[in-house]
């Protein structure tokens, strides 16, 4: 008797995770194996997209410089993204810590607001705030001489940073946020009553309790800057293509879905490659931490 119950003790685990498992094969790993699989497909503007096995699509991608220059560029903005984040979210963060019960609650939900609106509607502010002659702050600043010619921001590098940014910043904030719960404040008193300053108490001793939160938020931002479509497609366009805007008009413009599989494929086998070993990183420098 007490062996039947153990093995139904031992199955009940699978039974209860079952139902996710098969929702989790189905929604992503299926489809994600078939993107691999029609990314060795050929296609032809006549004669469409044909099941043979080829590496014609691979071989584009690795010898054509147009390719290279589109993922450095992916990750050039996603990394100068990360950095923005960090140097603004994490300031901010330890702020929001410090405010008191009520102006902190208060706060908080000013830094989740923006998760509660659509990235689109959020980027397109950008775009009608410095959008050429017709922008708001554009036509403000012209209208006062402060300047003579619109600030350059849509089909830039610069906008594109800067848009990401806003939309990343809450989970670089929360991220930070999350590690001081950790500080002791009365560290921090303690400090100051040993005569440590505050560039010293910052240095030494927030710092290095923080910077766990960092590095976690900026895999976070990261990878979602990288893989981003809806910003990178408002304030880049057509001209400025990363990656993922990259696939899209593969799959959807000019219907070369093998090609445009290889582009997302190797999207997602770069960006598991990073977030995996900069995680493996991080874990074993701050393994105490995450005890």
């Amino acid at each position: 008797m007490s062996t039947a119950a153990d093995e139904r003790n031992a199955r009940a685990p699978w039974a209860l995770t079952a139902p996710a498992l098969m929702l989790f094969v189905g929604v992503l790993l299926i489809p994600l194996a078939m993107t691999v699989m029609l990314s060795f497909h050929d296609w032809g503007q006549y004669k469409g997209i044909e099941p043979v096995f080829i590496l014609k699509n691979w071989h584009e991608i690795a010898t054509d410089p147009y390719y290279a220059e589109m993922f450095w560029r992916t990750f050039r903005i996603a990394i100068l993204t990360t950095l923005l984040t960090a140097l603004l979210g994490a300031p901010e963060a330890y702020i929001l810590n410090r405010m008191s019960g009520r102006w902190k609650s208060l706060f908080l939900l000013v830094i989740l607001g923006p998760l509660l609106i659509s990235v689109v509607a959020r980027t397109l502010g950008w775009a009608l705030l410095f959008g050429g002659n017709n922008g708001l702050v554009n036509k403000l600043l012209m209208s006062l001489g402060v300047i003579r010619s619109p600030i350059p921001f849509m089909f830039t590098e610069t906008g594109m940073v800067v848009a990401l940014a806003h939309v990343m910043m809450p989970f670089m904030v929360l991220s930070v946020w999350a590690a001081l719960q950790r500080l002791n404040p009365q560290i921090e008193n303690a400090a100051m009553s040993l005569g440590a300053g505050p560039v010293t108490i910052i240095r030494r001793i927030i710092m290095p309790q923080i910077m766990p939160g960092v590095l976690s938020g900026a895999i976070i931002v990261f990878s979602l800057s990288a893989s981003a479509f809806a910003t990178p497609a408002i304030i880049g366009g057509r001209r400025l293509k990363v990656a993922a805007t990259l696939a899209y008009d593969e799959f959807l413009n000019t219907l070369n879905w093998p090609l445009g599989a290889a582009v997302a494929t190797l999207l997602l086998v770069a960006l598991v490659l990073i977030v995996v070993g900069s995680n493996a990183l991080i874990e074993r420098r701050y393994a105490e931490v995450f005890r």
